[in-house]
């Protein structure tokens, strides 16, 4: 098993941008960037994802994440390797997704709701869990589970999580966050997404300031 460790970051915010265009992406990226953001996942079923990714690659200095999230096979995990991806999330937990990613020296972030399929993660060599959606289990399900994992992979909160959430998962120590909808729907434009990726790098920093 080949464990590639979760990379230290000022903030550990992965921007999720489902539905994004190739045409969208530099613009985008770059706002996001400039904003504080050092991990963007762009979901699968995006149009045209793998060339998305690429033009995020390619824009993206060597300390900022890139990669996919719906990463549901090892052809997946091949095809995100040849467009120089290196963060792999999926929505569940599969050995040999996980195992395939690790092989290319991927960062992996599979998605997990019980403690069954925590532990199973962990197992597999997950470098990270996303507990998805976060909103159903809330920071306190999250946190009861959180007390029978190791205490070397970090945990995430990931669907219906925003900016106005950030505390409130912070007081049980999950301070890794993926934010979706409430910073990039398909559509719309850089300038908005670059606004609302400046609020939750605020809100991100207002955490340490508050001794969370």
């Amino acid at each position: 098993m080949i464990r590639i460790k979760f990379p230290s970051m000022k903030r550990s915010l992965v921007a999720i941008l489902r539905g994004i265009k190739p045409e969208e992406t530099a613009d985008i990226v770059d706002g996001l960037m400039a904003a504080g953001f050092t991990a963007i996942e762009i979901p699968l079923n995006s149009p045209d994802p793998f060339r998305s990714i690429e033009i995020a690659v390619k824009r993206a200095p060597k300390d900022v994440l890139i990669g996919a999230g719906t990463v549901l096979s090892v052809e997946d995990v091949d095809r995100l390797n040849g467009v120089g991806g290196r963060l792999m999330v999926s929505p569940n937990v599969d050995r040999d997704v996980i195992a395939h990613a690790a092989s290319h020296g991927m960062v992996t972030m599979p998605g997990v709701f019980t403690p069954t399929e925590a532990l199973a993660a962990c197992a597999a060599g997950a470098s990270a869990l996303k507990f998805f959606p976060a909103s159903v289990l809330g920071p306190s399900g999250i946190n009861a589970i959180k007390a029978i994992l190791p205490k070397d992979v970090p945990v995430g909160a990931v669907g219906g999580v925003s900016n106005d959430d950030f505390a409130a998962y912070a007081a049980v120590g999950v301070k890794t966050f993926g934010l979706g909808s409430s910073l990039y729907k398909a559509g719309m434009d850089a300038t908005e997404v670059s606004r609302r990726g400046e609020a939750a790098i605020a809100a991100f920093d207002a955490l340490a300031e508050a001794g969370l």
